[in-house]
């Protein structure tokens, strides 16, 4: 972000009238209903808005309790602090369930969360993302399913788990897939990301608003209709760079395994190509070859449901391997860099590895696809 939206200094300075939710994310999420609109704002700056189980549910929460109330017209999410919209969920979580904890609570906090994504995904009022900032993973999830994806001149998109030994999430994988040619294979197997014009040109957003207009746009949402509010500040996307690449992004990923899919990248002539192989080749391998099966499992699987079902089998399986535990520690607790992957290669990764991320977890299902909305909330 560009800084705190006046929108975010009002929720904050105020008492939480007509809040919904009462759990532990209290202090981490804002609610508040500004006129016709209902405001949530992650409030974790110092975590780049990071999600906790206690905000997903107090979003949903606030979700629930506003579809019934009248005087909410349009919901609109921010995150605080100046840098992030939100950068992922709490991984340092997720890392002690990987090294020995329970790893039912970390289960249950996915549960959770996709279906906090479905629900956005099927929200019956407008759900106004502004995707200020940084934009990853779990950030993904409570903004991208949104019905209107605003990004900035500082937005920076990405579903950077192949980097720590994942798979993208979500309701990531969904997105990716849907995403032109091979755009989005693209973006998840190097673990890349988004500016403005390429999160537009992939789908993964709506519109594009100068950060410097989004003060004015908060106040308007709380005033106008969305269409109304978003005809006074919506400006001309800027330009999508990897539109100058689909070319060879598009004939690389196309390809039918990762090996091959790395050597066209270094055969192809192109020095952004040869980056992409080496950023491949740097990811977890078993969590690269798993990416890419369920990217193209979720272009057959239909509705969002059914993708996140499959989401959460394959975070489970994560869950279980070596992988993730030694990404995170590498990435963010040693912050070294230097991670020692098992499988070390692409090579190495037998088939059965990856079909361990699909396998079925019996009475652990998520089910999303299998329930009636009522249901699933």
């Amino acid at each position: 972000m560009t800084g705190s939206t006046a929108a975010d200094h009002a929720v904050a300075a105020r008492p939480a009238a007509d809040d919904p939710a009462t759990d532990n994310g209290a202090a981490e999420v804002l609610i508040r209903r500004e006129g016709r609109a209902g405001l949530i704002v992650l409030d974790r700056p110092a975590a780049l808005n990071a999600l906790t189980h206690g905000m997903v549910r107090r979003i949903a929460a606030a979700l629930e309790e506003w579809e019934r109330d009248d005087r909410v017209e349009t919901v609109v999410i921010t995150g605080a602090g100046g840098r992030a919209f939100c950068a992922g969920g709490d991984i340092v979580a997720i890392h002690r369930a990987a090294t020995g904890g329970d790893p039912s609570a970390v289960e249950e906090f996915w549960r959770d969360e996709y279906r906090l994504n479905a629900r956005i995904a099927r929200y019956g009022k407008p759900y106004v993302a502004v995707m200020n900032g940084i934009v990853m993973g779990g950030g993904v999830g409570v903004s991208a399913h949104g019905s209107v994806r605003i990004v900035t001149e500082t937005t920076r998109l990405a579903m950077p788990e192949t980097g720590i030994g994942f798979v993208p999430d979500v309701g990531g994988t969904y997105l990716l897939a849907l995403a032109p040619g091979e755009l989005g294979t693209h973006l998840a197997l190097t673990a890349g990301s988004a500016g403005a014009g390429d999160a537009l040109r992939c789908g993964l957003a709506d519109h594009f608003v100068p950060g410097e207009r989004l003060p004015a746009l908060l106040d308007d949402l709380a005033a106008r209709p969305v269409h109304d509010a978003l005809a006074r500040h919506v400006a001309p996307a800027p330009p999508a760079p990897l539109d100058g690449q689909r070319r060879w992004i598009d004939a690389c990923y196309a390809a039918g395994t990762v090996e091959e899919i790395v050597d066209r990248l270094r055969d192809c002539g192109e020095p952004e190509a040869a980056k992409a192989a080496d950023r491949i080749t740097a990811n977890a391998p078993a969590a690269v070859k798993a990416t890419l099966a369920a990217l193209r499992r979720a272009r057959a699987l239909g509705p969002l449901e059914a993708v996140l079902d499959q989401e959460y089998r394959t975070s489970c399986a994560a869950l279980a391997m070596p992988d993730l535990a030694e990404g995170i520690r590498a990435q963010v607790i040693d912050k070294d860099r230097a991670p020692r992957w098992n499988p070390a290669t692409l090579e190495a990764v037998a088939p059965a590895v990856v079909a361990r991320y699909f396998a079925p977890l019996g009475d652990r299902e998520l089910g999303l696809a299998t329930t009636t909305p009522l249901e699933r909330w």
